[in-house]
């Protein structure tokens, strides 16, 4: 995230602004990348695509986000990675949404009930938070994409052990 505008930071997240100025074309793989069984290399590799385009649908009212803490773990959101964040996006029931209440940014699940609103973690560690008029509470972005480095996450499991002299 290096060349982003760090827009301001909180204890559960730091923030960017989205700069859509830019325009890079990666190439992408046609027909996708199996996580199953091998199949035959394509001989060719003809299709580009723009992330910023890709993920971004509102520029002005989107951001970035670095997520601190562990509270969304179990929903496959860790500490480190990059939430891709759109303030335009009405939040629905089920939203992955940062949520500001009581002067904390927090990254939660909502849950809309006819009378009450919860804050939801994906980390049985933590406890749901239910939102109440005595709260100083907005719902500032719906998250819509989540960006991870696998790279620097390499968790060795026995079946790794197990092939490492394999060519896999």
């Amino acid at each position: 995230m290096q060349n982003l505008s760090k827009i301001a930071d909180s204890a559960t997240i730091d923030f960017f602004s989205a700069n859509t100025d830019s325009e890079l074309a990666l190439t992408m793989v046609v027909g996708g990348i199996r996580a199953g069984f091998p199949s035959p290399a394509q001989d060719y590799i003809d299709l580009k695509i723009d992330l910023n385009k890709e993920l971004i649908a509102n520029p002005s009212s989107t951001f970035y986000g670095r997520v601190k803490g562990f509270s969304m773990q179990d929903a496959g959101v860790e500490d480190g990675d990059i939430l891709v964040i759109d303030k335009s996006l009405e939040p629905t029931d089920g939203d992955m949404a940062v949520c500001f209440i009581d002067g904390e940014f927090t990254l939660k699940y909502i849950k809309i009930e006819k009378e009450a609103l919860y804050l939801i973690p994906a980390n049985p560690a933590f406890q749901p938070i239910k939102v109440s008029d005595d709260n100083n509470f907005c719902i500032w972005g719906v998250v819509t994409y989540s960006i991870k480095n696998h790279k620097q996450k390499k968790p060795v499991t026995s079946s790794r052990k197990n092939r490492k002299n394999k060519n896999f």
